[in-house]
């Protein structure tokens, strides 16, 4: 059995996450099976420290919860859930709110990410179990698997696929796939 790969019907079970040799913090490499694709992380790079607003990649072993889809932009993967997203759908980063890193729907004074975007880099958003349980407030929030920009720019501590690569991988994921930062 070739690695990454589980006996679940072949889907990839594991992704590795590395910053690129060479490259500035925010530039990395995805290993998933055969596939190496070229990512983007967050600006600062990866952290084992990771902290709200730090722009930071927490490294660590993440599992792919489920996946926000912009209806009609993106095909629904096979062994990840997914569930389509709403303008009014927001994302808890106030880390003064006992509703800190969960989804929640606005509108809302508490502060907050957008997961229904103009510029397409959430059509496809994967929630990482990062700071779920237990939930640590200040330790950082909004850290998915998403859409980035055609160059490759520095996230906000996310891990991102050019839109062409998030295409091809997807459907290749296997239910309770791992994103291995590090």
């Amino acid at each position: 059995m070739r690695q990454g790969f589980s006996r679940r019907g072949g889907g990839i079970a594991a992704l590795t996450v590395a910053r690129r040799i060479g490259g500035r913090p925010h530039e990395g490499r995805l290993i998933a099976g055969d596939l190496v694709l070229p990512c983007a992380l967050g600006r600062s790079g990866v952290t084992r420290r990771k902290r709200e607003g730090d722009g930071g990649t927490p490294a660590g072993s993440h599992e792919l919860l489920y996946v926000y889809l912009r209806r009609g932009r993106a095909a629904k993967p096979r062994g990840t859930p997914a569930r389509f997203v709403a303008p009014q759908d927001l994302w808890c980063d106030d880390a003064r709110s006992f509703l800190y890193n969960r989804p929640l729907r606005g509108p809302t004074p508490l502060g907050h990410e957008r997961l229904w975007r103009q510029d397409r880099l959430y059509d496809v958003v994967g929630v990482l179990d990062y700071n779920i349980r237990p939930r640590v407030l200040g330790r950082g929030s909004a850290i998915f698997f998403h859409i980035a920009t055609e160059t490759l720019g520095p996230t906000a501590g996310c891990v991102a696929l050019r839109a062409r690569d998030m295409a091809r991988l997807l459907p290749r994921l296997a239910k309770g796939v791992r994103i291995v930062v590090g």
